[in-house]
């Protein structure tokens, strides 16, 4: 009798969870990747979360103060002659790419704005930086590339590693320009979205760039620079544990390189950095690494440059090698040796 009664019990149990996976399969809160549920409005006008994908749809969602509604769209008075780019990035291996259209009137409009900080005190170079991603226009622009990325996946960190991607994958390079403060004259800074009509940027530019998209998507990130070297790097908020700057896991945005990885050599300087970075918060949020593989690979990487600077490397190291340059599309030549 005590086992009928045992077993009684357990078909029930069975069905009240089967009940209850059920009832929260069928009752819980669908939503994008963005975190905006089913038919409402995101944040970002005039996008509407249509059966799971991000769609303009300016007759329900409205247009910002900045732009003017045309029918479901939303146009930026920048918003002229258009030219397309191609985004690439990879991830655990696999490529992809966005393509993206960036428009040269708001590009020519950035370039003209004076490079200063307009404060009765003394600016910190915070302050210069924040003014260059915080542009409103720009950042009207900027936005329709952070829900691009976030459509393609509804994995938060594996989007903030395919933005990490696109920004190291744009070339590395200085503007030709120059302008005039006062009697000095500076090299020219790129706004981000110059970087990206340009496709091309400097340690700085592509760290603001990148900021700016981690930023956008939620995520608690910092400046990174190293007056020493005159380097400029990302700091994205990671477990203390795995962090390797201060409760930030490093990100170097001049060149395809793993998350943590602070012991390469840097696009455009035959040297490491040795120096401790000053580090400039900029938002908080949300904190990256559940799954940090990228700390364990990086670790990987880093006995295998000292095995090569003591030339004993084996065919394991080797292999090693071209599996951590295939998953993160790290460059042939890089730190200075190939295999």
């Amino acid at each position: 009798m005590k086992k009928r009664e045992m077993i009684y019990a357990l078909v029930v149990v069975f069905i009240l969870v089967v009940a209850f996976v059920f009832y929260y399969l069928s009752f819980r809160v669908k939503r994008c990747s963005d975190g905006t549920p089913y038919d409402q409005c995101s944040e970002v006008k005039p996008y509407l979360c249509l059966n799971g994908v991000l769609t303009e749809k300016a007759s329900l969602c409205s247009c910002s103060e900045l732009s003017i509604r045309d029918d479901e769209k939303c146009f930026s008075p920048y918003q002229s002659n258009p030219k397309d780019v191609t985004l690439n990035y990879i991830l655990r291996g696999k490529t992809g790419k966005i393509n993206f259209v960036v428009y040269k009137n708001l590009s020519d409009y950035l370039s003209k704005i004076p490079r200063y900080v307009n404060s009765n005190e003394n600016p910190t170079l915070l302050d210069f930086k924040v003014k260059m991603i915080d542009e409103p226009y720009q950042r009207e622009l900027l936005l329709p590339l952070v829900l691009q990325i976030e459509n393609i996946t509804e994995n938060k960190e594996d989007q903030a590693r395919i933005a990490v991607s696109i920004v190291q994958n744009i070339p590395f390079g200085s503007s030709d320009k120059k302008i005039r403060i006062g009697g000095t004259v500076a090299e020219y800074q790129r706004y981000p979205y110059e970087v990206l009509y340009e496709m091309e940027g400097i340690c700085s530019e592509k760290a603001e760039l990148l900021v700016f998209l981690l930023r956008e998507m939620g995520y608690q990130t910092a400046f990174l620079y190293y007056p020493y070297e005159n380097h400029e790097a990302v700091g994205i908020k990671c477990p203390e544990r795995k962090s390797n700057i201060g409760g930030y896991c490093f990100i170097e945005t001049t060149a395809p390189s793993i998350i943590t990885d602070d012991k390469t050599e840097y696009f455009g300087a035959e040297r490491n950095i040795n120096s401790a970075p000053t580090i400039m918060a900029v938002s908080e949020g949300l904190t990256f690494g559940n799954n940090l593989y990228e700390y364990r690979d990086a670790r990987s990487l880093i006995a295998i440059r000292e095995k090569a600077n003591s030339n004993v490397l084996n065919l394991f190291y080797q292999m090693r090698f071209k599996s951590l340059t295939e998953k993160y599309g790290l460059a042939v030549y890089y730190n200075s040796y190939t295999f």
